[in-house]
């Protein structure tokens, strides 16, 4: 499928919670309207960008990355963040086909029709690929479950069945320009999704989500995320807190689960792997907008906390690191 370019940034609520939700954003996505002939199976590869399915018309079944299959119906809708191996199926214990095998047409845009040829009962789904602006180490993403459903999250999000109810009338009714409808409400949705269960993730007294959660920690995270290049000692992350140095290190430890100068280590590493692997800049000037005194200081650094030297990520897929 081809690729093609959409941002939709994330809806946020208020405080530090708005100014972390603010920055996170799904870069580009491919979509399927599949209609699907009994019997059948799809197997979805893993990958890195997160997968999204609404069950459109009759019900199917979903193996689960945990390994059990789960029954969905009719309005359902799915987010998988981290993009693993899973399969959907009209019935459990079908032989699954890649969907690379299926057949696959152009609809519009980035929006394609896939079929199987079936001649059962037809189930209509509409699937896609969903790309965040951050990798797998930041900590939002890591929290994230493998799997989250719509309709568990439904109480917490009053939007959440208006765009369910949208999206089946755009999805079976096949209207023109309904691909493009159903890719902008498929953004909204997931995004609601995401929104909803980082405000009703519980009430743990510690963790990401309890700091976010916490009007004067979630500041200081706020405030590390949002200028990571930054040089952030314990003593400024006190003063935007208001509060002692120790006092700001005891209570953000407690909480966080990290001290505040491995947390902004961990943060300006993340900024760099992007920097590095999206952007495609040189290591040397990634040290240089981070504020270390030589490349050199700065490699040892990243490889300390994500184990593996700046430059191999420069080269990895076969770029010369002079590019």
């Amino acid at each position: 499928m081809v690729f093609t370019s959409s941002k939709t940034i994330l809806p946020a609520p208020g405080g530090p919670l708005t100014d972390m939700l603010r920055g996170l954003r799904l870069d580009g996505a491919d979509y399927g309207r599949c209609e699907l002939g009994e019997p059948w199976a799809v197997l979805f590869p893993a990958q890195k960008a997160a997968r999204f399915h609404f069950i459109g018309r009759r019900g199917c079944w979903l193996f689960s990355p945990s390994g059990e299959w789960i029954e969905l119906k009719a309005g359902d809708a799915l987010l998988l963040p981290r993009g693993p191996e899973h399969v959907l199926a009209s019935a459990p214990g079908i032989p699954a086909v890649p969907i690379e095998r299926y057949s696959v047409e152009p609809l519009q845009d980035n929006v394609f029709s896939v079929s199987n040829g079936g001649q059962g009962p037809k189930t209509l789904l509409f699937c896609g690929s969903m790309h965040f602006n951050l990798d797998g180490s930041h900590p939002l993403l890591g929290m994230m479950p493998d799997m989250m459903r719509a309709g568990e999250l439904m109480a917490g999000e009053p939007g959440i069945p208006h765009l369910l109810e949208a999206m089946a009338g755009e999805v079976t009714m096949n209207r023109a320009g309904s691909g493009g409808m159903l890719a902008r409400l498929a953004d909204v949705l997931a995004a609601s999704i995401i929104r909803s269960w980082v405000e009703n993730s519980g009430d743990d007294t510690s963790g990401w989500i309890a700091a976010i959660k916490d009007r004067d920690i979630g500041r200081v995270l706020a405030a590390i995320h949002l200028q990571p290049e930054k040089t952030w000692t314990v003593e400024a992350l006190a003063h935007e807190m208001g509060a002692s140095r120790s006092a700001f290190a005891e209570r953000f430890t407690a909480i966080v689960g990290e001290t505040p100068a491995r947390y902004v280590a961990l943060v300006r590493m993340h900024q760099a792997r992007q920097w590095l692997i999206d952007d495609r800049m040189r290591v040397s000037t990634v040290a240089a907008r981070l504020g270390y005194d030589s490349e050199a200081s700065f490699s040892r650094a990243f490889k300390r906390i994500v184990g593996i030297a700046p430059s191999h990520l420069r080269t990895v897929d076969g770029t010369s690191e002079d590019r």
